[in-house]
């Protein structure tokens, strides 16, 4: 996209991205060369019928044509669900599974065109909040794709006839993404948050998200259960319920206390509380987007303990193979292990994936091997937990971060290498990423030193063409690979990709034997910031909300 900017002359370039002149009237032919796909824009603008239009036409136009794409691709869906010849089960649970990804794009694209409509001119907040959701809705489209493309062509003849109207689509929604990423909707919207070099100063560690005592508004008004910090911290909470396994409690299982949540609150009503008191809970636990703000707080690490096994060898997709699924917006989780015992041999088994917007997770314990947090989408942070896994075990394409966490590498099946990250954007617009700051990486406490000499740890491989990993002010151990880093086949995404370390420490932080490939770099202090709490995730506009502590910039 840089090339084909290059080629317009400076005065257009300007007349394109600084208001108020990028309202002026511009030909589709020549907007369409920066999207990642010029001659489908071109079509798209046609039906529109305008000679010209300005950029903010052209991204309603394109916005609400892919709302259009997006109902029509869920009636697709559906109608495959509904015939007579569908009938393997794991053909039912891949339309199933995009048959609710499909759903929520029109739930993000109805929500994005609504704020548009309103307005030529986002405030910051509105801005990021409306690309973030249309980065999800590509990704919501590709998850779906990919569980429709693992289907053997013996179990789903129809799979297929599916593919191409849906990759068609997904190319529509990178399209619409292109022009709203530069249509000029809101500050620096070209850039997100990202600081200058006179910035720096005022984001250091200089907030550790410790805020006065807990206020629960709510008649039940029972002591907060929860860990110091947040038991200082100033969260509004609504209403309390207990879940207690033997029964004791107000509900024996935590999808009941899901269950009896209100729906579609949001952040002004406070946090629906479900305190889980300790003990294994082998269930699926599942937040469905209509239960927003729910806090849920267990008794510790290895306390509360949430179990469950599935697997993609027993006929499950990577998707809906989790144990614990959150996509309600503004989820909190504290004091809790979740678990997919389905072990190594299983290969792609998730523990938690996470699909909800401004969502946190504190204190808690992820444990799997391949594939173990699915970061699936949107904004989400990650503060002191413990995450175990061998293959890809820390993937997806959500704007993540990682902070203080414990990252364990487990023992993979012979022949297997370590893999930590595996991120998936999929489009150069897109607002994703992980990032890791201030995390250890090292074998779990009672590993054996020895069963480990033989295997290759990678800080990550691009599972998607611009993959997008950084690593901030980290502890390597010595099991990371001299060249830190796994090609995915062969020279894939290696020029497109984006894989960066910044200051980190350790026996394994040693950079002097890195891979040299294009999407490789070492980054100095003020690229580091770009990927920082304030800036990739914005979390300092909501994570004081959650009570959880965070640092917004760099350690120093």
């Amino acid at each position: 996209m840089a090339s084909k900017l290059l080629t317009l002359p400076i005065c257009l370039l300007l007349m394109l991205f600084f208001s108020p002149l990028s309202l002026a009237l511009i030909s589709p032919q020549l907007v369409c060369n920066w999207t990642p796909f010029p001659a489908l824009c071109t079509s798209i603008l046609a039906q529109a019928n305008p000679a010209a239009g300005t950029l903010h036409d052209y991204g309603r136009f394109c916005m609400h044509q892919s709302l259009l794409d997006a109902i029509q691709s869920l009636s697709l869906i559906e109608h495959y669900l509904q015939l007579p010849s569908t009938s393997y089960l794991t053909t039912i649970r891949a339309l199933e599974d995009c048959r609710s990804l499909v759903s929520l794009n029109i739930d993000f694209l109805s929500q994005t065109l609504a704020t548009i409509n309103s307005t030529d001119s986002l405030d910051s907040y509105q801005a990021d909040d409306s690309e973030t959701l249309l980065s999800a809705v590509i990704t919501n489209q590709v998850t779906c794709l990919d569980g429709l493309e693992a289907l053997e062509s013996s179990a789903s003849s129809m799979s297929s006839d599916l593919l191409v109207p849906l990759f068609d689509v997904t190319k529509k929604y990178s399209v619409t993404l292109a022009f709203f990423k530069h249509g000029n909707w809101g500050p620096n919207i070209n850039i997100g948050r990202w600081l200058t070099e006179r910035d720096q100063h005022r984001f250091k560690s200089d907030n550790n998200g410790h805020l006065p005592p807990v206020t629960i508004s709510s008649r039940q008004n029972r002591k907060l259960l929860g860990t110091a910090d947040i038991q200082r911290s100033k969260v509004k909470v609504s209403a309390m319920v207990v879940v207690k396994s033997d029964g004791s409690g107000d509900f024996a299982t935590i999808n009941e206390a899901v269950a009896a949540a209100p729906n579609n609150t949001d952040k002004s009503y406070g946090y629906f509380m479900i305190y889980v008191a300790a003990g294994v809970y082998e269930e699926y636990v599942s937040i469905p987007k209509y239960k927003k703000y729910l806090m849920m707080i267990g008794d510790g690490i290895n306390q509360t303990v949430i179990n469950g096994n599935r697997s993609v060898v027993d006929g499950w997709t990577t998707f809906n193979s989790a144990t614990f699924v959150v996509v309600g917006e503004g989820f909190v989780g504290v004091n809790m292990t979740i678990r997919n015992t389905a072990g190594a041999i299983k290969h792609q088994a998730v523990a938690v994936r996470n699909g909800a917007d401004m969502s946190t997770f504190y204190n808690c314990s992820f444990e799997g091997y391949q594939d173990t947090l699915y970061a699936h989408s949107l904004r989400q942070f990650y503060r002191d937990c413990d995450i175990y896994g061998t293959v890809d075990f820390i993937f997806g394409n959500g704007a993540v971060v990682l902070q203080n966490c414990n990252i364990y590498l487990r023992i993979p099946m012979e022949n297997q290498f370590n893999a930590i990250t595996a991120q998936g954007r999929t489009d150069p617009n897109q607002n994703t990423g992980i990032s890791i700051h201030n995390c250890t990486i090292k074998k779990p406490a009672n590993s054996e030193t020895m069963s480990y000499n033989s295997t290759k740890t990678y800080l990550g491989r691009p599972w998607k063409e611009y993959s997008r990993t950084v690593y901030m002010e980290t502890f390597m151990d010595s099991l990371i690979d001299p060249l830190g880093w796994k090609e995915w086949s062969g020279d894939f995404a290696l020029s497109t990709l984006y894989y960066a370390e910044y200051n980190n420490r350790g026996p394994g932080s040693n950079i002097t034997n890195r891979v040299t490939w294009p999407g490789y770099h070492v980054i100095n202090e003020i690229d580091a910031f770009n990927f920082t709490v304030y800036n990739f995730t914005g979390g300092d506009a909501w994570l004081p909300k959650t009570g959880v502590p965070f640092i917004k910039g760099l350690l120093s």
